[in-house]
C-alpha cells in the first residue's frame, strides 16, 4: 500500500521545520529559493498535495484545523508558525488555512470539517460576531487565539488572549501623559466584538478617566498591512495636520504610517508620535524604533495548543485565559510641543 505522507514527514526529509514546509505550502515569500525548491521537489516526489485541503491524508485520519484570518499580518503568521512548532511534538496532523482578513473564518472551518475528519479547531485572529452562530452546532473542542471568546458562549470553546482593553487604556495614558490630545486611531470596526474593539474601548476609557472625550472623527478603519497603513496615514495626516499622535492597532499599520509621514515631510516623533500593537520584530529596526504593545507569541501558542489537547484528550472544560502583554517604550513617542 502506498505510504501516506504528512507535513512532518516532508519536513523531516527536507531537513527543515514544519513551519518552513507550511510557508512553502501557503506560498509565503519568506523562504529562500533553494529551500523552497528542495521542499517542493520532495512534495512532488511524495505526491503530497498540501495542507490547505489535506487531500494528502488517508481517508479517516483525524486532524486538527488551524484557520488564520489575515494573510498579510506578520504577527498572525508568526503566531500560527509558533502553534505549528508547538504541534511538532503532537501526534495529530495539523492542517492550516490562511484566509483574507475580510473572509469568513467560520465558513472556512465548516468546509474543513466537511472535507476532513477534524477533531479540533484553532482560530487565529478571529472576529467574534453574529457569524459565530454558524459553528455553534459543531461538537468539537476549539480554541480562539488572540481574542477572548467568553462572550460567544460556545459550549466547547476556549480562548487565549491579552487583556486588550487594559492595554488600549495603557496606550492612551502614555500619549495623554506626553501631552497629546489630538490622537488618531487606526484599527478595524470599533463596535465589533473582537480584541481590536476592546483596544479602542480601553483607549476611550483613559480619556473618560480624565474627564475628556475622545473625538471619534479621529478614528479610521483600515486593513492590517504595510500598504494599508501607508495609504490611510498619508490621507489622514494630509487632511488632519493638527493630529500629533497615532495609535495603530497593528505594528504593520504603524510601520506603513511611519513611511507615509516621512513622505509628507513630517518627523516621527517630533511632529507625530506613534504607538503600535503586537510587537513584531520589524518594530525594533524601524527608524525610529517603534513603541508598541508586545504580545507573548510563544506563550499564546503554547497555551492554545495545550488547551485544545486538554479538551480533546482529557475532556477538560473550556477555559478563557488572559496572558500578560508588555508595553515597550522605544523611540517613536515624544512629548507634544504643540498647543
Amino acid at each position: 500500500m502506498m505510504k501516506i505522507y504528512t507535513i512532518k514527514d516532508i519536513a523531516a526529509m527536507a531537513g527543515v521545520s514544519v513551519t518552513t514546509v507550511s510557508r512553502v505550502l501557503n506560498h509565503r515569500p519568506d523562504v529562500n529559493s533553494a529551500t523552497r525548491e528542495k521542499v517542493e521537489q520532495i512534495i512532488r516526489d511524495c505526491h503530497f498535495v498540501g495542507n490547505t485541503n489535506a487531500r494528502g491524508l488517508k481517508q479517516g485520519n483525524e486532524v486538527i484545523g488551524v484557520v488564520i484570518r489575515g494573510r498579510s499580518n506578520p504577527f498572525l503568521s508568526s503566531l500560527a508558525e509558533a502553534i505549528l512548532e508547538r504541534a511538532d511534538n503532537v501526534p495529530d496532523t495539523f492542517i492550516t488555512e490562511y484566509i483574507d482578513e475580510r473572509a469568513d473564518e467560520f465558513s472556512t472551518a465548516l468546509r474543513m470539517t466537511r472535507q476532513n475528519h477534524v477533531k479540533g479547531l484553532i482560530f487565529v485572529g478571529s472576529l467574534i460576531d453574529e457569524r459565530v452562530e454558524a459553528i455553534r452546532s459543531l461538537d468539537l473542542p476549539m480554541v480562539f487565539t488572540t481574542v477572548n471568546a467568553e462572550s460567544a458562549s460556545l459550549s466547547r470553546a476556549s480562548s487565549v488572549a491579552v487583556d486588550d482593553r487594559n492595554m488600549g487604556r495603557l496606550v492612551a495614558e502614555e500619549l495623554l501623559d506626553c501631552g497629546h490630545r489630538n490622537i488618531a486611531v487606526f484599527g478595524s470596526n470599533p463596535v465589533a466584538g473582537d480584541s481590536l474593539a476592546m483596544r479602542f474601548q480601553g483607549f476611550c476609557d483613559a480619556f473618560a478617566d480624565r474627564g475628556l472625550s475622545y473625538d471619534r472623527s479621529m478614528f479610521r478603519e483600515t486593513r492590517f498591512s504595510f500598504e494599508a497603513g501607508y495609504n490611510v496615514a498619508r490621507t489622514f495626516f494630509s487632511e488632519r495636520p493638527g493630529a500629533t499622535a497615532l495609535f495603530a492597532m497593528s505594528d504593520t499599520v504603524a510601520v506603513g504610517a511611519i513611511r507615509a509621514l516621512k513622505d509628507l515631510g513630517k518627523d516621527v516623533p517630533g511632529d507625530v508620535s506613534i504607538v503600535g500593537f503586537d510587537g513584531v520584530d520589524i518594530g525594533r529596526f524601524t527608524l525610529p524604533r517603534l513603541t508598541t504593545v508586545e504580545q507573548p507569541v510563544d506563550e499564546i501558542a503554547r497555551r492554545s495548543v495545550n488547551l485544545l489537547l486538554d479538551m480533546m484528550e482529557k475532556g477538560a472544560a473550556p477555559r478563557h485565559i488572559l496572558v500578560e502583554a508588555s508595553f515597550r517604550r522605544r523611540e517613536s513617542v515624544a512629548p507634544c510641543h504643540r498647543v
